[in-house]
């Protein structure tokens, strides 16, 4: 059975140009070894790479969209020629101000080429790429220009929040504050007496409601199994990363309040995670499909799967059909993670009892507690006994 969602939305445009999901959690919770082979979606790359790090023998990364698997291309030429700040500057994440070297050597900083003064066009242009992804991006220079790991349409969705929305609410001095470093009861006591004022609230339930965030953010198709105020959901669990968590080194928040990476980093962006990525980028592959398409042909057996949030664009029953399907190639003690955002979807009691999945409630939750990306409602990690 085919998820459908291919046939409800568009994947001809980069959805997503970092991946916002915690690949601290990932790593932690599907716990890759050497030897292993691993299934991880795609996306824009961020949590594929953080699982290479890792070590293991293969990653199969699978995204339905080709200018999502470009996404990951680059970025895995970028780790191969760039060095680390290179990566940061060229991808747009992190300014370059002070004139960082391309893949051949050369000062980049000479053309006065967009806000940080680098010609990211030239370094393009010394990036070893496959043909079509070259052309890609070719066809998308612009993207290029401008910083392509900021120009996704989420990226840009908050982009629009960070520049337009949240100027009506805080003051840029209000923003640092919240960032900075506090103790748990200093965080709870700044969020209730300073941030959260009737002018958060009514413009976080505007901004990320279903509609703006259907047609700016996201796709309207993706809400189809929502039910409930997708607004209200997210707003509590930004108020935990707000209070519970210690914001100063939420790599997610700081990127959506400051539109760069400077003291925090998600998990494949740390220089201390660099070589090891860039150690085993043979190990990786893409593939341009749906999931149930290159489980179905897959001759490997799989360790370890990263299904992101997938099940909820879709009907329980398609849900249940391709994790069947995944729990066939599953090897003995693998372990599969997911979330869910807004729909509730995990993997159906016929099938736990048929290949003998299991899960801890106990441990979802422990996960889901320290998940720095905020948006999502749910956390699974389940684990194939036979």
């Amino acid at each position: 059975m085919k998820s459908g969602i291919e046939d409800r939305a568009r994947f001809d445009f980069i959805r997503y140009s970092q991946v916002w999901e915690d690949a601290d959690l990932l790593v932690e919770a599907l716990n890759v070894g050497e030897g292993d082979a691993v299934l991880s979606i795609a996306s824009a790359g961020d949590n594929a790479f953080a699982l290479l790090a890792q070590g293991p023998r293969k990653v199969y990364a699978v995204d339905l969209s080709f200018a999502q698997i470009a996404c990951c291309e680059l970025r895995k030429a970028m780790y191969r020629q760039l060095t680390h700040e290179e990566h940061l500057a060229f991808g747009g994440v992190q300014g370059a101000s002070g004139g960082v070297q391309g893949a051949s050597g050369a000062a980049q900083n000479t053309n006065n080429d967009g806000p940080d003064n680098m010609d990211r066009l030239a370094m393009f242009e010394s990036l070893e790429l496959p043909s079509d992804v070259r052309a890609f991006w070719s066809d998308n220079a612009t993207l290029i220009k401008d910083g392509f790991m900021a120009q996704g349409k989420f990226e840009r969705y908050f982009a629009l929040f960070r520049k337009k929305v949240l100027p009506l609410v805080h003051s840029r001095r209000e923003v640092e504050a919240l960032i900075a470093p506090k103790s748990a009861a200093e965080r709870c006591d700044f969020y209730d007496k300073v941030w959260d004022n009737r002018r958060w609230r009514l413009m976080f339930r505007l901004f990320f409601s279903r509609f703006l965030m259907g047609r700016l953010g996201r796709d309207k198709e993706f809400f189809k199994y929502v039910e409930g105020s997708v607004a209200d959901r997210i707003l509590s669990r930004a108020k935990h990363a707000l209070t519970v968590l210690d914001a100063s080194d939420n790599p997610y928040l700081h990127y959506i309040l400051n539109g760069e990476y400077s003291s925090a980093h998600p998990y494949a962006l740390r220089e201390e995670n660099y070589e090891a990525i860039r150690r085993n980028l043979d190990n990786i592959e893409f593939h341009t499909e749906s999931v149930e398409s290159f489980i179905q042909r897959c001759n490997d057996k799989i360790d370890a799967a990263n299904l992101s949030d997938i099940f909820e664009y879709m009907t329980q029953d398609a849900a249940d059909a391709i994790y069947g399907e995944l729990l066939k190639k599953a090897a003995p003690g693998a372990r599969i993670a997911y979330w869910n955002m807004l729909a509730p979807r995990s993997c159906g009691e016929a099938l736990r009892v048929k290949y003998g999945v299991s899960t801890s409630e106990e441990d979802n939750a422990r996960h889901l507690a320290g998940d720095k990306a905020f948006f999502y409602s749910k956390f699974y990690l389940d684990r194939v006994e036979s």
